[in-house]
């Protein structure tokens, strides 16, 4: 992250947005060669989610608008993404304009304000990233470890 907050913002957002667009095809594009028989393979668990369900419900009543404003959530943009492939969205007139849009709020939000709480969160671990990122990775454990027995107990039930 230290690389784009040293950009200047044009080229930081550019960047940005370039990831973001390279991901969000990548993903969709992945969504259509599983709509041809990806649920005859190892894909099927992951296809047939709650998630995914849940994206293909929101695809299906919202169309490319749900594509555009997934960027602004976490935890739904890839199964959005994936689910209007799945779904066979028509790339040039709905799902390339809706991923555009998204793309370029996603790149604006993380060139201002997204790269600002990086800096400032480093910034609080004396200018340490290794600190933050083992700080982060606690933290994953301990969140791996609550939801696994919270799991298992209700499999117990």
């Amino acid at each position: 992250m230290e690389f784009f907050t040293s950009l200047p913002f044009g080229l930081a957002f550019l960047s940005l947005f370039c990831i973001v667009m390279a991901r969000a095809n990548a993903t969709y594009w992945l969504g259509r060669g599983a709509a041809a028989g990806g649920r005859k393979t190892k894909l099927k668990k992951y296809l047939d989610s709650a998630p995914m369900a849940r994206a293909e419900a929101i695809v299906a009543r919202w169309g490319a608008p749900a594509v555009a404003l997934c960027f602004l959530t976490i935890g739904l943009q890839t199964a959005i993404n994936l689910a209007a492939g799945v779904g066979r969205m028509p790339y040039p007139s709905r799902y390339l304009p809706a991923v555009v849009t998204g793309s370029v709020i996603w790149a604006l939000l993380y060139a201002t304000v997204g790269l600002a709480v990086v800096d400032a969160a480093i910034a609080a671990f004396g200018g340490e990233p290794a600190a933050l990122l083992l700080l982060l990775g606690v933290a994953a454990v301990i969140i791996v470890v609550v939801l696994l027995r919270r799991r298992a107990a209700a499999a117990k039930r």
